[in-house]
């Protein structure tokens, strides 16, 4: 039996802002979906990482005095950082928060350093998982990626699987689509994207360049198979491109109970303008407040 091990990680931003770890965990519902499972009252997330060791399952969770426990007992190379990376503690928000200081709905954001919009290990685990939310109810979108991870993921001691690779995913044949995961229209998508993953011909990771303005992100985005408006709002977000607000079927009457009325996209639009760059992270944050106890107030 692999021994266990316990490492921490500071819950602190790049510019040095205090990161909460119960809300980046519940910040979005993707963030939940297999290999992922979150225990929202005890705000651990224990999930199985493919790194260069092999499979190994981690459990992270709240520790004490602004620090995340991470624990495991298969390989321990790599997992810190991709850790780090799925909690998004290298993005630097201090800027959104001396925007949200200033505004009643959402100072408690800056104060109890929510927004961080958790992410997979890799984007091309977010972008299918995307895929397979879209123009479906969520048992389905759980059904999907539960069948993919259970067939296709690499296993880690103690049973638990990891999210497919795109050579596992381009492998498996249509039937495997249609029959198991059953996902309808959403597999020949699948199918296309992971080949062109695995062959080389599309290389989604290179989507996290700073380089690339959010124009180019957005271009690039949806001319991926399955990937229509909803789809790229929804990973640009994940790849923290903050400009746009996803105004969808849940947003916008979501926003019209919080805010008392209807109100036109534009109206919507020009409420979180001040954000800039961080719009669309504004109107997230407003919409989402309550899937958090909030302690702050």
């Amino acid at each position: 039996m692999a021994r266990r091990w316990q490492a921490v990680l500071e819950l602190v931003g790049a510019g040095g802002e205090p990161v909460d770890l119960r809300r980046t965990l519940a910040s979005h519902g993707v963030a939940d979906l297999p290999p992922n499972e979150i225990d929202g009252e005890a705000s651990t997330l224990t999930t199985t990482l493919v790194l260069p060791l092999g499979a190994t399952t981690v459990q992270v969770g709240d520790g004490s005095a602004r620090m995340a426990r991470v624990t495991g007992s298969g390989p321990r190379t790599g997992v810190l950082e991709a850790v780090r990376h799925m909690l998004r503690l290298d993005d630097d928000l201090s800027a959104f928060y001396s925007l949200a200081r200033e505004d009643p709905d959402l100072a408690w954001a800056a104060a109890g350093g929510a927004g961080r919009m958790m992410r997979s290990p890799t984007v091309f685990e977010d972008v299918v998982k995307t895929i397979c939310t879209t123009n479906c109810a969520w048992s389905a979108t759980v059904r999907m990626t539960t069948a993919l991870v259970a067939h296709l993921g690499e296993q880690a001691p103690g049973g638990r699987r990891a999210f497919p690779s795109a050579a596992a995913m381009a492998e498996a044949d249509e039937a495997f689509y249609r029959d198991v995961v059953r996902a309808g229209y959403r597999g020949a998508y699948l199918r296309s994207l992971a080949a062109s993953v695995a062959d080389g011909n599309l290389d989604l990771e290179a989507l996290n360049d700073p380089a690339l303005t959010d124009e180019d992100v957005a271009e690039r985005l949806i001319a991926l198979p399955g990937c229509g408006p909803y789809a790229t709002a929804h990973m640009m977000m994940l790849l923290g491109r903050y400009s746009r607000l996803i105004l969808d079927s849940w947003t916008r009457p979501t926003y019209a109970r919080l805010n008392g009325r209807k109100a036109a996209d534009r109206t919507i639009e020009r409420r979180f303008r001040r954000y800039r760059d961080y719009a669309g992270l504004a109107f997230w944050l407003y919409l989402t407040r309550d899937w958090v106890v909030d302690s702050t107030g």
